[in-house]
């Protein structure tokens, strides 16, 4: 494990998305990475499409929104 050195500025972008995303500043920072990563090495993938791939190999599979709603 390293350190990486990053801007003041991108690490206030960082606080902040680590706020809304509800995630640690440190994993905001890996999610972003990770993401910048992946769409380099699929540069024809959407964001949602990265996320969703994603999701689906964590085992994170689609809500049935009718059954919740019931």
């Amino acid at each position: 494990m390293g350190i990486v050195n990053i801007d003041d500025e991108l690490h206030e972008q960082l606080r902040r998305a680590s706020k809304a995303s509800c995630r640690s500043i440190n994993a905001q920072a890996a999610f972003w990475i990770r993401i910048g990563m992946l769409g380099e090495l699929n540069p024809g993938l959407t964001f949602q499409e990265l996320a969703a791939r994603e999701l689906k190999a964590a085992g994170v599979g689609k809500p049935d929104l009718a059954a919740a709603a019931a």
